[in-house]
């Protein structure tokens, strides 16, 4: 089998995973009693291990030549984890296991790009629309979530997730070996390329535009159902977002040539002032429905632009690191400060926190905008 459907699998899977997970994750857990604060609580602090596990196991990945056996063992572990959550109670032991899947969850993905960019770059394959097929993972499952949580109840949501673990175990079995090319950028050169000034400005501005989707992602489905929205038209929200995501992935690519990378990121900021400055402050349905097109560019044109300057700028022999890497400050760093702040502000003024975020994806859409004019 080629590369691309085995790819396409790999990214059908996480995602699926992440299909329940951000819809219904914090109402899984609101359900076994824990407060606004605490969920916050216990989202951030699964970011900030991506602190230490991400950049571990990227490196581990360079120096060993073999990310799929490093992809391996993480999906093992998260396997094991979810299975252990369906029976898990009190916050202690809820932190303790969501922690260790999500270390294991946030290792996968960076590696999983690495290996998908390799073979795009390599000419196998067009990334976005590999990518694309986690879109599309993504919504088959929230819409099968949304379905399950009316119909059976919260407790369905600890169920798929393990079982979207174990497919994600089987994806990473049938994952290809990246293609192997001589580098001949030293290694000590190529760890200078990640310590660049217009890198840290990149990963700056990726962590801002990224993390501002922190009260989205951790409380989107409590404040529409604090709406009176049902949970399977919540789900259908969800879903329309990244159908717009999947839109931008299918035919970015012109628009990738005409603005670049970092033009692509700063497109993502810009969307991103404009989404989280009205989303607080409107209920009616079909206006929720017509800012979810939105997603299409505070995340999909924010990653694509990412992933492209991660693959046109740093070297082949820190590839993986340099993945990881973002995937640290991006989803760890980023993602878990403001995901703590996302969590004090909604239980202090509900929806108008979104403002806050607003704020955030414009900072991160001016540095992105300044980031081609930077010097190393």
């Amino acid at each position: 089998m080629s590369a691309a459907p085995r790819l396409a699998f790999f990214y059908a899977a996480m995602f699926a995973l992440t299909g329940v997970q951000l819809p219904f994750w914090p109402a899984w857990l609101a359900a076994r009693g824990l407060s606004a604060g605490e969920i916050g609580l216990l989202l951030a602090i699964s970011q900030w291990l991506k602190l230490a596990t991400n950049p571990l196991t990227g490196i581990a990945a360079d120096r060993s030549g073999a990310p799929r056996r490093v992809m391996l063992l993480l999906s093992l572990g998260a396997t094991s984890g979810f299975a252990l959550l369906l029976a898990a109670h009190g916050f202690p032991r809820l932190l303790l296991l969501s922690a260790f899947t999500g270390a294991c969850l946030s290792a996968l993905l960076p590696l999983g790009d690495h290996v998908a960019l390799a073979a795009a770059y390599g000419g196998r394959l067009d990334y976005g629309r590999i990518r694309l097929w986690g879109s599309l993972g993504f919504i088959a499952a929230t819409l099968l979530a949304g379905r399950l949580v009316t119909l059976v109840g919260i407790d369905s949501v600890a169920l798929l997730l393990a079982g979207a673990a174990a497919l994600i175990l089987a994806a990473c079995a049938a994952l290809p070996s990246p293609p192997r090319g001589r580098d001949a950028t030293p290694r000590a050169g190529a760890m200078r390329a990640l310590a660049r000034p217009s890198f840290l400005l990149f990963l700056l501005a990726a962590a801002l535009i990224q993390g501002s989707h922190a009260v989205y992602y951790g409380f989107g489905t409590l404040y529409w159902r604090r709406l009176g929205i049902a949970d399977d038209i919540i789900a259908l929200l969800w879903a329309e977002g990244v159908v717009a995501e999947i839109a931008l992935f299918y035919w970015g690519a012109p628009l990738l040539r005409w603005l670049g990378p970092a033009g692509l990121l700063a497109l993502g900021g810009g969307g991103g002032l404009l989404r989280w400055s009205i989303t607080g402050f409107v209920a009616s349905l079909p206006a929720l429905a017509l800012l979810q097109l939105l997603h299409g560019l505070t995340f999909g044109a924010a990653h694509l632009g990412a992933m492209h300057y991660l693959a046109r700028n740093l070297p082949p022999a820190q590839a993986a690191t340099a993945q990881a890497l973002y995937a640290t400050v991006v989803g760890g760093l980023g993602q878990g400060l403001l995901m703590l702040v996302a969590g004090a502000l909604y239980g202090a003024v509900g929806g108008k926190a979104y403002l806050a975020m607003a704020a955030v994806a414009a900072a991160g859409g001016a540095l992105a905008w300044w980031l081609p004019a930077t010097k190393s």
